[in-house]
């Protein structure tokens, strides 16, 4: 038996919100951006070539943005959670890894951002 370890990638997608400690990032807001890896098995698509049998980026895209703009978060980790949870009571994928970049984080460095990244399964 061969297990699929196949995935969705989304790259990349920003979103203009209001997660951060401090006051001024929560009125303000900033620009964050998101990566995503959905695993999912996509042999049946692969075959079939029909959307019903996969995961409708948009439909993703979608669902992330409305979770991510739901609440002004303090820290990235819980925003990151939450997005993980929504895709996984959502979607059929056995497990997601999402990355949250903050690349105007007030932080006096030169850096291209801060960023979380975690990885959840499904429990059932």
């Amino acid at each position: 038996m061969v297990i699929a370890m196949d995935s969705i990638q989304i790259r990349g997608l920003r979103i203009f919100a209001y997660h951060g400690v401090n006051s001024f990032e929560k009125e303000k807001g900033q620009p964050f951006e998101l990566d995503l890896i959905l695993y999912i098995d996509l042999s049946a698509a692969g075959k079939t070539d029909k959307l019903e049998d996969t995961v409708n980026y948009s439909d993703v895209i979608r669902l992330v943005t409305a979770v991510f703009l739901k609440e002004k978060n303090d820290l990235i980790e819980r925003t990151a959670e939450r997005v993980a949870e929504a895709i996984l009571s959502r979607f059929p994928v056995s497990s997601v890894t999402v990355q949250v970049k903050k690349p105007e984080a007030p932080i006096q460095a030169d850096l291209d951002y801060v960023s979380v990244e975690i990885t959840r399964n499904q429990t059932n």
